[in-house]
């Protein structure tokens, strides 16, 4: 099963990486404070943030001040992710697992 997901750069408060998988037809989204890595045995804190909406993985600018989550948002990756099962219901569970099919 395949969807879509964004990483998106986001210069806020502090810097960190918002991740969006298209799940249930919006992206539901997780603050990843200290960033991607290329290795796929780091493990990374990622803490449940409100869901956008599908329009949103294109999203490229700045949110103004006064606003949630202002600052700049650059689209740092994206493409397809890749689940054996329905991804919703892992994240249910308590674990999704997921792969990766983008630009990096």
């Amino acid at each position: 099963m395949r969807k879509s997901f964004v990483i998106h750069e986001h210069h806020a408060t502090h810097l960190h990486f918002d991740l969006r998988l298209e799940m249930e037809g919006v992206l539901r989204s997780w603050a990843v404070p200290k960033g991607p890595s290329m290795d796929p045995m780091d493990k990374r804190l990622a803490v449940a943030v409100p869901d956008h909406s599908l329009s949103y993985g294109s999203f490229e600018g700045t949110l103004p001040k006064g606003s949630y989550g202002a600052g700049e948002v650059r689209i740092w990756d994206s493409g397809e992710y890749e689940t054996d099962s329905d991804p919703a219901e892992q994240v249910r569970r308590g674990k999704l697992v997921f792969t990766f099919h983008g630009r990096r």
